[in-house]
Formats: C-alpha cells, sequence, structure tokens
C-alpha cells in the first residue's frame, strides 16, 4: 500500500513540475514580447516625444537636444580658455606664418616680420559643427566647425621697403567667416584616443580687414597697401588654406600619412570662348584667361590676350598639381586686358575635379558668372570650352594623353607608331648632348557630309551655303562646293590635311553663304584633333557656333605617322 501511495505522489509531483516549468516559460515569452514591444517603442521616440515625458527640471547637465544649445556651451567653454589659447595661438601663427609672408614679400618691399601678435579678448564663436563620415575611415574622426570671428587682435607688421624706409603697419578690423576642419587620425587604444590633430581652412568664405601705418598714412606711398593685402592672403592660402593641413603631434609617432602630398596632374587645354560680354566702348575686349586650383601666384597659370575679339581662339595647354581630387576645383577667370590701366574680370567659373574621371578626357563648356560665391547677377556673360584630363599618380598609364608634349615611352606612342617609326624610335641617338621628343604627325581626313536646318539669309528664305576648313596653326584651306538655294545641303566631299603637330592643331570650319556681289558669314565649328587622336575615326553632328540654327554632318579620321625630332637639352 505504501509502495503505491509513493508511486502516486511522485507522478503528482513530476505533473506538477511539467505545469509550472510550462506556465513559467510562458510567462517568460509574454515578457520578453512585452519587453522588446518597450524597446521598440522607446527607439521610435523623437527628441519632442522625450521632452514630453521628461520634464526639463530633471535633465542632467549634459544633455542638450538642439545644435544650437550644443554651439552655445562650446562658445562658452571657448571664451573661458581664449586667453590660454590667445597665448599659444600666437607663437603658432608667428612661427608658421612668417616665413611664408617672407616667401610672398612683393618686389617694392625687402622684408616682412611680425612685430606684435596677439588675437585680443574677443574670441571666435562656433556657428555649426559636423563630423564628415564619408571622409572619416576607420582610424580617424573628422570634423567641420564654421566659425565667425570679427576680431580685436593687435597685429602690427613691421616692413622695410626697397627705399630703406620702414613702415609699422597696423592688422585692424578683422571679420572672418570661414569652415575649419580637424582630423583626429590614427585612433588609438592610448588615451586621448588619438594619435595626432591636423587642422586647415576648410573654406574660406570671406577675410576683411584694414592696414594703417602706425603715426602715417599708407596711402601716400603708391602701391604698398595692395601689395601688404596681397601677400598677407597669399600667406593665408598658403599656410592654413584646405589642402594644406597642419599637424599637431599628441602622441608620439609617424604621421607623414596625414601630410599633404601630390595625388597627380590635371591637363588643361584651353580651347576658346564665344560671346563674352564686351567690356569697351570703343572697339571690342582683349581677353585673356587666368586658370588655377589654388589661387598661389607660382601656381596660377595665365593664357595669352587675344586683342579685339569676342570669341577668343587660345588653344593652349597648362598642368596642374592636384592635392585632393575630392575637393579641389578648377576656376578660370576671364579678364579684359587694360594695358597700364589694370584688368577688368568678364566672368569666372569653377569646375570640380571630383567630376572627372582618371584617364579620360572631357570637353567641357562652363558658364561664365559674376561672382563664383554670390551668383546673384544671372546676366550671360559667355562661355569658356576647356578640355581636361586627370592623371593620378601611382597607377599604370593605360589610357593615351595627348595633352603630353614629351611622348616617349607612353602607351599613345605605341599606339599611334607605325613598323617604320617603331624602328627609328629603338635607334640609338647618334648625337651628343640632345633630347629626342616625338611629334604627332599624320593626315587627317575631313568629310563633309551634309547641313541641316541652316538659317535662311536670302530674301528667298533659303541660302546657298558652302564650307570653308582651315587649320588653325599651318594655315592651310580648303572649301566644298555652293550648294544653291538650300537649307539643307548635301556635300560628300573629303579633304586631307598634312598635320605636322597635331597636338596644338586646330580644325576650324566656316560656313558661308554665297552671293553675285557678297558672302556672309553663317557660323563656324572649332574643335582640337583630340577626339579624333584618340578614336581614331568617328562621325557625328556638330552645332553651328553663331548661327541661329543648324548642324553639320561630318565624318574624320586620323593616320598617324610619328616624326621624331632630336633638339638639344642645354
Amino acid at each position: 500500500m505504501a509502495f503505491f501511495f509513493c508511486v502516486f505522489l511522485g507522478v503528482s509531483i513530476g505533473i506538477g513540475l511539467i505545469i509550472a516549468f510550462a506556465r513559467y516559460g510562458k510567462i517568460r515569452s509574454t515578457r520578453r514580447t512585452d519587453l522588446a514591444r518597450t524597446i521598440a517603442a522607446f527607439a521610435r521616440l523623437t527628441v519632442q516625444d522625450s521632452r514630453k515625458i521628461l520634464p526639463r527640471q530633471f535633465y542632467p547637465p549634459w544633455v542638450v537636444f538642439s545644435q544650437r544649445q550644443k554651439l552655445s556651451w562650446l562658445n562658452v567653454q571657448l571664451e573661458k580658455i581664449w586667453p590660454s589659447v590667445d597665448e599659444a595661438a600666437s607663437e603658432l601663427i608667428r612661427a608658421s606664418v612668417e616665413p611664408i609672408l617672407e616667401q610672398y614679400t612683393p618686389a617694392i618691399l625687402s622684408s616682412m616680420k611680425f612685430d606684435k601678435l596677439t588675437l585680443g579678448t574677443v574670441a571666435p564663436q562656433f556657428t555649426g559643427i559636423s563630423v564628415v563620415e564619408c571622409e572619416s575611415g576607420a582610424d580617424g574622426i573628422t570634423m567641420e566647425m564654421d566659425m565667425q570671428w570679427d576680431g580685436n587682435p593687435n597685429i602690427v607688421l613691421n616692413i622695410n621697403t626697397k627705399l630703406g624706409v620702414s613702415l609699422p603697419v597696423q592688422v585692424k578690423d578683422i571679420g572672418f567667416t570661414g569652415v575649419f576642419r580637424l582630423i583626429f587620425k590614427p585612433l588609438v587604444a592610448q588615451f586621448p584616443c588619438f594619435g595626432a590633430v591636423a587642422y586647415s581652412l576648410r573654406e574660406k568664405r570671406d577675410l576683411d580687414f584694414t592696414l594703417k601705418v602706425i603715426g602715417g598714412d599708407l596711402s601716400s606711398i603708391p602701391g604698398v597697401s595692395d601689395a601688404i593685402e596681397e601677400t598677407i592672403r597669399n600667406a593665408v592660402e598658403d599656410s592654413i588654406t584646405w589642402p594644406v593641413r597642419n599637424i599637431v603631434p599628441i602622441l608620439p609617432g609617424d604621421y607623414s600619412d596625414l601630410e599633404l602630398k601630390p595625388v597627380g596632374t590635371l591637363d588643361v587645354k584651353l580651347v576658346q570662348a564665344k560671346e563674352l560680354t564686351n567690356k569697351d566702348i570703343i572697339g571690342k575686349s582683349d581677353p585673356f584667361a587666368v586658370l588655377f586650383i589654388r589661387p598661389l601666384p607660382d601656381k596660377t597659370k595665365r593664357s595669352k590676350t587675344i586683342d579685339n575679339q569676342l570669341n577668343p581662339i587660345w588653344n593652349e595647354n597648362f598642368e596642374f598639381i592636384v592635392e585632393d581630387v575630392s575637393t579641389q576645383y578648377l576656376t578660370i577667370k576671364v579678364f579684359d586686358d587694360e594695358g597700364v590701366q589694370g584688368a577688368e574680370l568678364i566672368g569666372c567659373a569653377q569646375l570640380a575635379l571630383k567630376e572627372l574621371e582618371p584617364g579620360k578626357v572631357k570637353e567641357v563648356w562652363l558658364k561664365l558668372v559674376k561672382d563664383l560665391l554670390v551668383q546673384r547677377d544671372n546676366k550671360y556673360r559667355g562661355q569658356v570650352q576647356l578640355e581636361l584630363l586627370y592623371n593620378p599618380y601611382g597607377t599604370d598609364s593605360t589610357f593615351k594623353n595627348p595633352f603630353d608634349a614629351d611622348f616617349s615611352l607612353t602607351s599613345l606612342e605605341k599606339a599611334l607608331k607605325s613598323p617604320n617609326s617603331e624602328t627609328e624610335a629603338l635607334a640609338p641617338e647618334k648625337a651628343g648632348q640632345k633630347k629626342r621628343e616625338v611629334i604627332v604627325r599624320g593626315v587627317l581626313s575631313v568629310m563633309v557630309i551634309s547641313g541641316e536646318n541652316l538659317p535662311p539669309v536670302d530674301f528667298n528664305g533659303k541660302a546657298d551655303p558652302f564650307v570653308v576648313l582651315t587649320m588653325k596653326k599651318s594655315e592651310t584651306k580648303s572649301k566644298t562646293r555652293v550648294a544653291n538655294e538650300t537649307l539643307n545641303p548635301v556635300w560628300n566631299q573629303t579633304f586631307d590635311f598634312v598635320v605636322e603637330d597635331a597636338l596644338h592643331e586646330m580644325l576650324i570650319i566656316e560656313v558661308w553663304d554665297h552671293d553675285t556681289f557678297r558672302k556672309e558669314k553663317i557660323g563656324r565649328i572649332v574643335m582640337t584633333l583630340t577626339r579624333v587622336l584618340l578614336e581614331g575615326e568617328f562621325q557625328d553632328n556638330f552645332t553651328i557656333d553663331g548661327a541661329k540654327s543648324g548642324k553639320l554632318h561630318l565624318h574624320l579620321k586620323w593616320s598617324p605617322q610619328l616624326v621624331f625630332r632630336d633638339r638639344d637639352t642645354k
């Protein structure tokens, strides 16, 4: 009897435990589900929702919810430490900027040095802050801070002129707005968790200041004020403006990877401009172009001046060093040359280098504007045509570079060589100190197929068009027959031109209307030989510049023959 009782008791307790564990598991599962729902609900909370739930008097002092509050806290802390920052930054500026001032000292002056340098009692104000995720990388943090400073610094420059006159010049009323970039890199497992800080002026939006001679008038010496101002701006550009980076080591280590290094070259062919604004009262403007990536005297290129022309053709090649393709721009400014009176700006334009595909020639037409920063003036000022080629360092050149005048050992030389020229290329030098350079010589075949929708120029609503083809450098000309009384002429005529230097040659195609007593120009097409050099042969429709309407249908073919020329390297 006792045995059966114990069996019953054991079975009952086992069943009870099973039921209890099952119930507990269900309760635990329900609690987990409810907790997950609660966490999901909190995750969907916005700042406004949290403010409704938690009254403001319960906020911890370090909790802020708006960008304005963050910046206010940061500006308050900067004001507190500004006296110490002033002392440290003044010495840093003196040490880094003074050698650059000497470097850019104009010819009219003999020396420029700091006599006094303090940043004053007014601290800068930060108006924005952001983390640049796309450029931070896995081992660093990149921050950008918008800054405004209307300071009261005490900056006195000791300036000596070539005439032996010493001028103490005070820099006053400084107003500055811009964006500073801070790079904390590399991230390490040692306090303060980063090895070095690199700082740079990422964007200079505005920099104003006035110059005053202590105890005198600076305007009494012609040209000195402008020369000093230009020197100061050049020093700021070369010492702190991005992509220049100033590195402050925090922990011992090698931080050479943070230093400014060239990453490639940009080849620019300045082709032409059209429909430029006329700045002259009598006659037409005399345009020239200034191009730069960094606006420093030794990094700025200038074209030749084309007299009395609103549609100038330059056909000039320039090369620039690229230091940060992701942020830098090519800037072009077109001026009217006024001789001794200086130059007057016609218009300017910019192109972001990140828009260029490495190793691919890009042809662009850039519309000129009055100001690159404040584009409120919508007046049409003309356009500029460029051909651009970005060549990054450290990559094998598998593309053809039609802008490089020295083609030895390049892929273009191999691509364009005929068997005869290859044999000649391998021949040893027969002369002493001579350098062999290759001239891209060949035959350009141009087939003028037809015209389309030409503008009517005769009284009967028709035209008698013919085409004149001119090689600009060699001045070789050919022309088609006249197509009578038609706006859609068909010629199908082919012309061959022997080109001695295809790199610097241009093809100018003009469309004329033929009449018995006069000839009227309808428009023109200007093209370099870059495309036909790269492609070898192509067929395309070209819009006629200067005409109200109309296109030309052309077929171009290039038959290369390299010519080697020895020249003295002395």
